[in-house]
């Protein structure tokens, strides 16, 4: 490659995605700890619920997402960890690649994450709460994408916001949970009709907020990070 020429984007999001997906395989630190996180919210929920499977079976969407809502923080707010201690984000910002990149990477990394931890999480809430995947794996399998893409592009977003903060582990869910509130609803509705039933083919109508609220914010981030991590 000739010095000084740019590195196209697409090029640019594999290489970075690339990267952090290797530091996380190499530590696995944050995703041990998101795992016992998860786990440890989803049996808070089972105990104070008590003895009553109806109600667990019926909330079982909405403690689902609750807990993979309160593992993205921990998630999130290390997503930008190693750049700020290793002034690795200055390296990056001098790159003769997209800066927009980075949010790609950083999103779709977090996206998968997530993904991952919810998958893992999805036999424990069965054995927990005694649910049955009524409409298969693959409405859930959709309905559990969506739900994580939705948590990752604004909260890729407010983490980089927050790196620079002395308070960044209580501003990120402060200005992260306001805005996925019709989200985090959507997923937790389709959630629970994969689970019990569509007998009102209500599906769609959450899968098209879902996948409104993923369009919307996943563009404005690609638009507005590279303003974002400006010094």
């Amino acid at each position: 490659m000739r010095p000084g020429r740019a590195i196209s984007l697409p090029r640019s999001v594999g290489v970075l995605l690339a990267k952090d997906l290797l530091i996380e395989w190499r530590t696995r630190a944050r995703l041990n700890a998101l795992i016992f996180f998860a786990l440890a919210t989803l049996l808070l929920f089972s105990f104070a619920v008590g003895p009553d499977t109806k109600l667990l079976a019926r909330n079982a969407g909405g403690y689902l997402w609750l807990a993979l809502l309160f593992a993205s923080v921990l998630a999130l707010g290390e997503s930008f960890r190693v750049e700020q201690e290793n002034l690795t984000l200055d390296g990056l910002r001098l790159a003769p690649a997209d800066a927009r990149a980075i949010f790609l990477s950083k999103a779709v990394g977090n996206t998968l994450l997530l993904v991952a931890l919810g998958a893992l999480l999805i036999p424990v809430m069965v054995a927990l709460y005694g649910v049955q995947v009524t409409m298969g794996p693959l409405p859930f399998a959709l309905t559990l994408v969506l739900g994580c893409m939705a948590i990752s592009a604004p909260g890729t977003v407010y983490s980089a916001i927050a790196s620079n903060a002395r308070a960044r582990d209580v501003l990120l869910p402060l200005l992260l949970f306001p805005l996925i509130i019709p989200a985090l609803l959507a997923a937790a509705k389709a959630t629970s009709l994969v689970l019990q039933g569509d007998p009102m083919e209500q599906l769609a109508s959450w899968y098209g907020l879902l996948s409104g609220f993923n369009l919307i914010y996943w563009g404005l981030g690609f638009a507005l990070f590279p303003r974002v991590i400006e010094d």
